[in-house]
C-alpha cells in the first residue's frame, strides 16, 4: 500500500483499518476529539506494550503521521503503540485554536507566562496552550492511554529539524541519554533543546515528569512546515532508523 499521501481522517481510518484487516495490528479506540472524531492507538505485537509512538500532534506535521503508518505496515517484533490525533488542519491547533503540545501538565503555568510574554493570550493557530493544563480531549487521551499502559518509553514525532530532544527538567533517567545517542547516530539528527517558548507543556516533557521513564520528541525533516509530501521518501530510511534504535 502506498502510504505517501495527505493523511486526512478519513484516509487514515481506512490505513488503519486496511492493516488490522491483515493482522499487523489491532485498533484501540483512546478518546474523541474535540470534533467527535475517534482518536486511534494502533497496538503491534502481543502483551502489554512496552513503547509507545505518537505522531499527527499539530496539522502541519503530517509527514508524522505517514512514516508511522510504514513503520506499522511492516510489523514490528517488539510490543509497540502508535497513536494518531485524526484532528486535521492546516494549524499547529485542535478546533478549539488550543495547541496541543502547549497542553500536557508540565510546568504549564511557566509555559503560559512564556506565551503571554508574547502576546498569545486567546485561542490561535500556534502555541496558545488552552485556559488550564489537559483542558483538551486530545490531551487527555493521551494522558489516560500513558496512565492504563505502563510504557517503559516513549518517542513523539513533530517536524521539522532533524533534532532529538531527550531531557525535560532534569527528569530524564539515567539511561536516557545513552538511547538518545543511539537514536542520533542511526539517523543523523542532532541532540539538542528546544527553544524556550517550546519547552513544557509537551506530551515527552509531561512523559518525563509524571514517570521518570524515558521520554524523546524527533523532530523530522528539514524545511518550513508544512513539508511537502516529495520530501518523505528520503526522510523515511533516516526516521525508521531512529524508531529501530529507539526500540532497541
Amino acid at each position: 500500500m502506498d502510504y505517501n499521501f495527505y493523511p486526512d481522517y478519513q484516509n487514515q481510518c481506512k490505513i488503519l483499518r486496511g492493516l488490522a484487516a491483515d493482522n499487523k495490528l489491532r485498533l484501540l479506540n483512546i478518546g474523541k476529539s474535540l470534533c467527535g472524531r475517534t482518536i486511534y492507538a494502533a497496538k503491534i505485537g502481543h502483551g502489554n506494550p512496552f513503547a509507545l509512538i505518537a505522531g499527527g500532534f499539530h496539522g502541519t506535521e503530517y509527514l508524522t503521521e505517514i512514516a508511522i503508518n510504514g513503520f506499522s505496515s511492516v510489523g514490528c517484533c517488539a510490543d509497540t503503540a502508535r497513536r494518531i490525533c485524526p484532528d486535521k488542519n492546516r494549524w499547529k491547533a485542535n478546533a478549539r485554536g488550543v495547541d496541543i503540545n502547549h497542553n500536557f501538565n508540565a510546568c504549564w503555568r511557566e509555559v503560559k507566562r512564556r506565551e503571554l510574554d508574547a502576546g498569545i493570550t486567546k485561542p490561535a493557530c500556534t502555541r496558545f496552550g488552552g485556559l488550564r493544563p489537559e483542558s483538551e480531549p486530545e490531551t487527555r487521551a493521551m494522558v489516560r492511554m500513558c496512565r492504563r499502559f505502563p510504557f517503559e518509553r516513549v518517542l513523539a514525532l513533530h517536524s521539522q529539524g532533524r533534532e532529538i530532544y531527550w531531557n525535560f527538567k532534569n527528569c530524564a533517567p539515567k539511561n536516557g541519554y545513552e538511547l538518545a545517542k543511539k537514536m542520533s547516530l542511526a539517523s543523523g539528527y542532532e541532540l539538542t533543546e528546544p527553544e524556550t517558548i517550546a519547552d513544557g507543556g509537551g506530551f515527552k516533557d509531561w512523559f518525563l515528569k509524571e514517570f521518570r521513564r524515558e521520554g524523546f520528541t524527533a523532530e523530522i525533516g528539514l524545511g518550513e512546515n508544512p513539508l511537502p509530501l516529495s520530501d518523505f521518501e528520503a526522510e523515511y530510511p533516516l526516521v525508521k532508523k531512529m524508531i529501530d534504535a529507539f526500540l532497541g
